[in-house]
């Protein structure tokens, strides 16, 4: 007992005698510490929904081509139903040439799809003045491969009536020199997510994910794309959609074409 009172009197003795400057950094350090629990903490807890909760994947024979909506915070079904069928759009992206230079880019983007795409336009550029998307999305590094390529070939990209342009689809959209969306396209994005079957560590997953934002908020920013497509993105979990409207797309420079709205139809 009398150990402990002439511990806890030497104690009180150093505070009472400490300079502010230790003080302060003695106090900053144990800040420091606590923040790095709570982190550790927050990245255990991601960690382990991650896994449980991959987020939503194309090419997954059981996972919708269509997830649903994110609408302030609530999930909604999507604005229409895409005109290909769902074993359409799991399938490996496709490419076909169709009349008036129109490519159709037609399926999941796969990891190499991105070099099947640079094969066809190197076999086939000469034909081609657009893109016609149709893709549920996949492989970011594919589809950034592809929008650069769109744009440094100077081609236009279009999302026509009733096809899909989700998840990583929209920024192979926004490669292209002018940029359709007709009406009752189908245009969505998320958070982008790890689809490998192997689970990054909690560090890894959280420096993969900002390295990755950081390079689609710069591919964007260098296609001309206002930075609120992409928070809007980075707002809606990866197993949802933010279903972007036509007034949205102009906003936000996705569209350089006039869209038809519903007031305007009507």
């Amino acid at each position: 007992m009398s150990s402990a009172r002439s511990l806890g009197s030497r104690l009180k003795t150093a505070i009472v005698t400490a300079d502010d400057g230790l003080l302060m950094r003695s106090a900053f350090f144990g800040l420091l510490a606590l923040a790095g629990a709570f982190l550790f903490i927050d990245l255990r807890e991601m960690s382990q929904a991650s896994a449980a909760f991959p987020g939503h994947d194309p090419m997954t024979r059981d996972a919708p081509v269509l997830p649903p909506a994110l609408t302030d915070g609530v999930p909604q079904a999507p604005p229409v139903d895409p005109e290909s069928p769902p074993e359409t759009l799991r399938e490996p992206m496709t490419f076909e040439l169709l009349p008036g230079g129109v490519l159709k880019a037609e399926g999941s983007i796969d990891p190499g799809a991105a070099d099947r795409f640079a094969e066809e336009i190197a076999a086939r550029g000469e034909y081609v003045k657009e893109v016609s998307l149709n893709s549920p999305g996949g492989s970011v590094d594919d589809a950034l491969a592809m929008s650069t390529l769109i744009r440094e070939t100077g081609l236009n990209t279009k999302v026509a009536t009733k096809a899909l342009c989700a998840s990583s689809c929209p920024l192979v959209f926004a490669g292209g020199v002018a940029r359709e969306a007709q009406q009752d396209a189908i245009v969505g994005v998320h958070q982008v997510f790890n689809a490998s079957q192997t689970r990054p560590s909690p560090e890894q997953a959280m420096s993969g994910a900002q390295s990755m934002t950081a390079r689609i908020a710069r591919h964007l920013d260098k296609m001309g794309i206002g930075s609120g497509l992409w928070l809007n993105a980075l707002e809606t979990p990866p197993d949802r959609l933010y279903y972007l409207t036509p007034e949205e797309m102009a906003e936000f420079e996705l569209t350089t074409a006039p869209v038809a709205t519903a007031r305007q139809a009507d």
